[in-house]
């Protein structure tokens, strides 16, 4: 590969919904430019972005894929993301370090959920340009128009028509540039022809035309008077002006064809090298200083060098890769660079540029852009390698916070050990996984931010590192306290030769307001010993750990010691700690006692028409509605409730469902309260059953 400098590089995110073709026009724009030999289809788990046996065997991008394609003068760093909304960490990573994003949309559909978080994605605190390609323009179903205006209703007048289909009575013929105002015929091989616009699609094009020259005028006055003057604009003035409104944010230009017959590839690969943004388009980078204060930075490609790690993979044979972005200076083969967030120096032995699993050495790599190293010793995503004196990062990336909860069973026992060593390395791969083993419950906890891609994470645990598990709901940390006082007494007497065991303790139970044991002490007159009292409490507190109900441990408890007994000679801790644990059975037993559940605060943004829905399915949770608040993100509002952990379980999927994708959530523990009679029976019998069984 020849050597690119920062201004020939355009590091492009491919992103929208699910299906509509984003891994299929990465293989058509590889093939195009004989990246590859052979053109893949997902469906077959022959392209070059889904290589991993987990996407090969779903036919779904789950992970990021780096693809490299050379295009004239330009070098273009594809970064091909999953569509699936529980990988939207994959798309947040790419739109970190990407200079531009291409939203594939589909020509039957037109703008969907994932096709509006994606805009969002790309908006972000980057505002990178964004463009559309409107794609299986080849299908029968396929309508252009109806997608450009659920386009245009979307996201407003900035979306603009440049390579648009014709058609001949109804029928799709070729495709119309507005850019070289020239009409083209494609072969089932992809190759072009200028053709001519046929009768019935000349108002259209006229149309899409005008559409085109009124958004370049608004890139400079002098375009606006020979708009307005109805003068034709020249080939250069054209190429100008859409980069501009492309870096400026005022144009979104669509293109449309076809990623399957390569129509309109072409033509997409032509405008992404004349008028995409470059790393220098963009110009500064946000850093943060060691005292956390933030800065922007011009990007100086002669300046020290300094890359961005955003994306990490475990593998079992080569060990971890870290994927990374030329943030300033020229990276060389062999540099050591000091990493700022662990202060270990590393190597780089090794770096690369990538096709997706295809990896080849370079020398270098120039300012801005994308490249992959390995065998990193403590570098994560996220992390800052800089060479110079200046201890700068760069801003990092944002994951969403994962709230579905699952418990992972090992299907082999001794494989605990195993499994987390196999789940740590996997964490290092996607930040919005989250891993717990919970003490209490005694389970292996993952959190995510969907089933799939738990699911998923399972199978990889498989294949990779040789462990099976299964996944099931997730136990919930119920509660146990009492709601009356009483007063009990608990004696522990026994004599078997010698030294006998003698403790006796009159305790005064009642409902606490602290979250653990308050423990005080009444006693007058020496019948209870001081040097016993820490052994009676410490009995209280450990008895704590199980209540009588379902074995959970129990909480807001005070305990007064008021009166006892104790034997010079058989008296000892011991034995007033065990009649501090009979006097608590009892204390329970007498002081009706309940159970407790967590509830948590929950919040959901969700589109305005969609509140009457949310609210209903919150409430089916026993959930409480405390209001709503106006999103900062237009036409969404925020709907504030109190809900039960044990009814949150599923929520994520659901919330999916309602939404198709657009709401997200938070939800965070609250307090403890009791639990309802009939859902406390529910819990008793149950765990009855499970102690039972053991």
């Amino acid at each position: 590969m020849a050597k690119y400098q920062t201004g020939q590089i355009r590091n492009i995110a491919l992103i929208g919904h699910g299906g509509d073709g984003k891994t299929s026009l990465a293989e058509a724009m590889l093939f195009l430019s004989k990246g590859t030999d052979r053109l893949g289809k997902p469906s077959e788990g022959n392209t070059v972005c889904d290589f991993d046996p987990e996407e090969k065997k779903r036919t779904i991008s789950i992970s990021a894929a780096l693809a490299t394609v050379e295009w004239n003068n330009v070098k273009i760093n594809l970064l091909d993301t999953p569509g699936f909304f529980d990988f939207v960490g994959e798309v947040n990573q790419c739109v970190r370090v990407a200079d531009s994003a291409i939203i594939v949309v589909s020509g039957k559909s037109g703008c969907k959920a994932g096709t509006e978080l994606s805009w969002d994605a790309a908006t972000g605190s980057r505002n990178i340009p964004k463009s559309f390609f409107i794609n299986k323009m080849d299908d029968e179903n396929a309508n252009f128009d109806k997608a450009l205006n659920s386009l245009r209703n979307t996201f407003g007048i900035s979306v603009c028509p440049v390579f648009v289909p014709i058609y001949d009575q109804d029928k799709l013929c070729g495709y119309f540039s507005l850019m070289t105002e020239k009409a083209y015929a494609f072969d089932e091989k992809g190759d072009r022809t200028e053709t001519t616009i046929p009768a019935s699609s000349q108002s259209k094009i006229e149309e899409y035309k005008n559409s085109l020259a009124e958004a370049l005028a608004e890139t400079s006055d002098e375009l606006m008077e020979k708009f307005f003057a109805g003068e034709a604009f020249t080939q250069e003035e054209t190429v100008k002006a859409l980069h501009k409104g492309f870096i400026d944010g005022a144009i979104n230009p669509v293109f449309s064809g076809s990623a399957v017959t390569l129509a309109g590839i072409r033509t997409l690969l032509d405008i992404i090298e004349t008028s995409f943004s470059s790393p220098l388009d963009k110009g500064t980078e946000t850093l943060i200083t060691e005292n956390g204060d933030k800065q922007t930075a011009k990007l100086n490609p002669d300046g020290q060098t300094a890359i961005y790690m955003f994306k990490t993979v475990a593998d079992p044979f080569v060990g971890k890769m870290s994927y990374f972005k030329v943030m300033n200076g020229t990276l060389k083969k062999d540099s050591m660079l000091q990493n700022l967030t662990t202060g270990q120096s590393e190597k780089l032995a090794k770096v690369s540029y990538a096709r997706g699993a295809k990896q080849f050495e370079v020398d270098e790599l120039a300012c801005g852009d994308i490249g992959i190293t390995s065998k990193l010793i403590n570098t994560n995503t996220n992390d800052t390698l800089t060479a110079g004196e200046i201890k700068l990062s760069y801003s990092k990336i944002e994951f969403p916070k994962p709230y579905l909860r699952m418990a992972v069973v090992p299907k082999a026992k001794g494989d605990e050990d195993k499994i987390s060593s196999g789940i740590n390395k996997l964490l290092d791969e996607d930040y919005t996984v989250k891993y717990e083993n919970n003490s209490e419950t005694k389970q292996i906890c993952l959190y995510g931010l969907g089933e799939t891609q738990l699911d998923i994470l399972t199978s990889k645990l498989k294949n990779r590192f040789g462990v099976s598990v299964d996944l099931a709901p997730a136990k919930v940390p119920y509660r146990e306290t009492i709601k009356k006082k009483v007063s009990v007494e608990g004696k522990h007497k026994k004599q078997s030769g010698g030294h006998g065991q003698y403790g006796h303790v009159k305790i005064e139970f009642s409902p606490g307001e602290e979250e653990g044991l308050e423990f005080t002490e009444t006693i007058f007159g020496g019948s209870v010993p001081k040097n016993f009292h820490p052994a009676v409490e410490k009995g209280l507190q450990e008895s704590m750990s199980k209540g009588i109900l379902a074995g959970y441990p129990v909480i807001k408890v005070k305990a007064n010691l008021f009166d006892g007994s104790y034997h010079d000679v058989d008296s000892s801790e011991m034995s007033f700690k065990l009649a501090a644990n009979l006097a608590f059975k009892e204390g329970m037993r007498l002081g009706n006692p309940i159970l407790l559940e967590p509830i948590g605060i929950l919040k959901v943004s969700i589109p305005e028409s969609m509140m009457g829905d949310i609210i209903g399915d919150i409430n089916k949770r026993r959930g409480r509605i405390l209001g709503t608040d106006q999103s900062d993100k237009k036409g969404y509002t925020v709907v504030e409730a109190e809900a039960p952990t044990d009814e949150m379980g599923s929520y994520s999927v659901q919330l999916r469902a309602i939404t198709q994708g657009r709401g997200s959530y938070s939800f965070d523990f609250l307090r403890y309260e009791e639990a309802p009679a009939q859902v406390a029976q529910k819990i008793i019998t149950e765990a009855k059953k499970a102690a039972e069984s053991e």
